[in-house]
């Protein structure tokens, strides 16, 4: 499996309020209609560089835009921290993220990530955030457990998936159970 696509750098400490602030927590999560705000509103409440937004105060979605040209959220240490809302994952999702690499994530969020099949949560030993910019095509191959910076011809190796590969795999711990005849 690779996931491809533009790389959205962000610093470390980034909370699920700046993932997907509060105040956009009022928006449905099955209607169509509503649920594309998340998308809309994800990553909104990073305010400014030193909080970890990328140089130039990039937006992670464009003003009056749904989805994100980015697919793959570089991180550095403990992405997800703060409140246990399963939102923030959700919301990355809907933007269109499909992976986020850190190099250490709040649990409650890797585990919301993980459980509701939203996004795929790559570890690393390497302070990416350095070494990646915004905009960076990037591809990750889970074969080989490598990203590669298609931009810089750099690659990086990422802790492997673990035991979560086959809930990710299934798109779920729903979908898990139900493969495993748990449910």
């Amino acid at each position: 499996m690779k996931i491809q696509g533009k790389a959205f750098v962000l610093g470390d400490d980034i909370d699920t309020d700046q993932i997907i602030p509060a105040q956009h927590l009022v928006y449905s999560l099955e209607n169509p209609e509503e649920k594309k705000f998340y998308g809309r509103y994800a990553l909104s409440g990073v305010p400014d560089v030193q909080s970890g937004l990328p140089a130039g105060n990039i937006p992670f979605t464009r003003e009056d835009e749904f989805e994100s040209d980015f697919t793959v959220i570089i991180a550095g240490t403990n992405f997800g921290c703060g409140s246990s809302r399963e939102h923030a994952p959700f919301a990355l999702q809907v933007a269109g993220a499909r992976a986020v690499v850190a190099e250490t994530y709040a649990r409650i969020f890797y585990r919301n990530a993980v459980d509701g099949g939203f996004v795929v949560p790559y570890e690393t030993d390497v302070k990416l955030n350095d070494k990646i910019k915004t905009g960076d095509d990037v591809v990750i191959d889970r074969d080989t457990g490598y990203l590669f910076n298609v931009t810089t011809g750099d690659e990086f190796q990422l802790k492997g998936l673990g035991d979560v590969a086959e809930i990710i795999d299934a798109g779920g711990i729903f979908e898990y159970a139900r493969l495993k005849k748990m449910v």
